[in-house]
């Protein structure tokens, strides 16, 4: 957080402002969230899933959440003008951030569930909105929305077909944080088993922290891949410079100490 003011008073203003929004944020629905979402299956990091499963401690307190809060901002402003839309049409064409069960399951971990931004029935597609960066928007439209983002589009997709609906494809819109308008649209067509085969890689991570028990074992957490190039800066579980993993990560390691700056701040 960078909290100014031009004067004694302001400044002290400033800085209680700033730790109001940090402070709320902290106890928000969404940052309180322990279960795993479809947002966070296809990450590329094991540890990161890992850690997520077991519901371990958080150790990055250095996050900064005004990215996500105007994200939740911006999702209730368009849900409200689509809601606004579906009733002078006559109420059926949208659903509009509805709840649905990717996967339903007696046991409580491996049941996934979620909040589908918007579906369309009229052209069959579910879309979900991203609010990003001005180089993240552009980096997006020339490469496409990394694996991620992809599996998250399909499970979503999942999600509309186990509550009935008929998909035909997935959509992501993502919408620069910019003083222009940018908006670019990734879609294809929707494939069920890209889904399925997302979920069966959880299992097989679950299945791996129940058969290492990090808990009882800390020094276990190392046999948890981390990808080449992790995106450790929005990580929950960083802790730079760490030498035990049940404490934090370090995240990407490396002889060279600016290659390791450089992929934290990527």
């Amino acid at each position: 957080m960078i909290a100014t003011g031009n004067d004694e008073f302001s400044q002290t203003l400033a800085e209680r402002i700033g730790q109001f929004i940090i402070d709320a944020d902290a106890n928000s629905a969404r940052t309180m969230q322990k279960a795993i979402g479809p947002s966070e299956v296809g990450e590329p990091c094991e540890r990161q899933l890992a850690y997520k499963i077991l519901d371990w401690p958080e150790s990055n307190d250095a996050r900064d959440p005004i990215a996500a809060i105007i994200g939740t901002g911006f999702h209730l402003w368009i849900g409200e003008r689509f809601e606004a839309r579906n009733e002078a049409l006559g109420g059926t064409r949208y659903k509009v951030e509805t709840r649905v069960t990717v996967r339903d399951s007696p046991i409580e971990t491996a049941r996934l569930t979620g909040s589908a931004d918007l579906y369309d029935r009229l052209i069959r597609a579910n879309l979900d909105w991203k609010l990003v960066g001005a180089s993240s928007h552009d980096k997006y439209r020339r490469q496409g929305p990394g694996e991620k983002y992809r599996i998250q589009a399909h499970l979503y997709g999942l999600g509309q077909e186990n509550a009935g609906e008929h998909v035909d494809r997935v959509v992501i819109v993502f919408i620069a944080r910019y003083h222009e308008l940018k908006v670019h649209v990734w879609s294809e067509a929707y494939n069920r088993q890209i889904a399925l085969d997302a979920l069966a890689r959880l299992d097989r991570i679950r299945d791996q922290v129940m058969a290492l028990d990090p808990e009882s074992h800390p020094e276990r957490w190392q046999q948890f891949a981390i990808p080449e190039k992790p995106n450790c800066r929005f990580c929950a579980y960083l802790k730079p410079g760490s030498s035990d993993l049940s404490q934090g990560c370090p995240g990407v390691q490396s002889s060279n100490p600016g290659a390791s700056l450089q992929a934290l701040i990527a």
